[in-house]
């Protein structure tokens, strides 16, 4: 059973395959369909996971999985937000000018949380479901770690103080992270949809 993972980001998609992995289904990526990576032109993060399954669903006539997601940083007020990905042109411009920003900020005052909302849609665009999740922490002064991607080696969950997300086994970070959070938030669905062949 087949179900398209609405993403250009390599690191998210072994992530969700990842999480899923262990679901009767088959995940390909847009690339795979030969299909381009659509706008974010929302101001929330869940309006444009929304839009880019219901988007991408007709087009690959594919049940499509898609969610967007980003960092918010209490002392930049909630930034970059739902420009994570737009913050500087690369994963490392992006670290680098996170920690400019905030090189004056005391340790005390880096909190920050990851925040994932997720949207699955059928093909026939008549069925959406969404779900969220979130991680707190706060942002350490310099990059660790080499297991995540974006700003992972900056960002150390509450749950291990000690290690960002970078530095800690996929298992672990899958369990813990936002987007593990949501997916497994949407894990029902996928499940009682996959078992009724929906996802055919």
């Amino acid at each position: 059973m087949k179900l398209l993972v609405a993403t250009g980001n390599a690191g998210k998609l072994v992530e969700v395959r990842e999480i899923l992995g262990d679901l009767e289904l088959e995940l390909v990526s847009l690339a795979d369909l030969g299909l381009e990576t659509p706008e974010e032109p929302f101001a929330t993060f869940h309006e444009n996971a929304a839009a880019k399954a219901t988007a991408c669903a007709p087009h690959a006539s594919l049940w499509t999985l898609a969610d967007d997601s980003g960092l918010c940083v209490d002392a930049l007020q909630g930034g970059p937000g739902v420009r994570s990905a737009r913050f500087a042109e690369t994963e490392e411009g992006r670290r680098r000018k996170l920690l400019d920003h905030l090189r004056d900020v005391p340790a005390a005052r880096r909190t920050a949380h990851f925040f994932c909302a997720v949207a699955l849609a059928s093909p026939d665009g008549r069925r959406l479901w969404r779900a969220e999740g979130r991680v707190d922490g706060r942002i350490a002064d310099a990059p660790r770690g080499a297991n995540g991607f974006g700003y992972d080696p900056l960002f150390l969950p509450d749950e291990t103080p000690a290690r960002t997300l970078a530095e800690l086994e996929p298992a672990e970070k899958n369990r813990l992270s936002h987007r593990g959070r949501a997916l497994e938030r949407l894990r029902p669905v996928l499940v009682r949809l996959a078992r009724e062949g929906d996802l055919q």
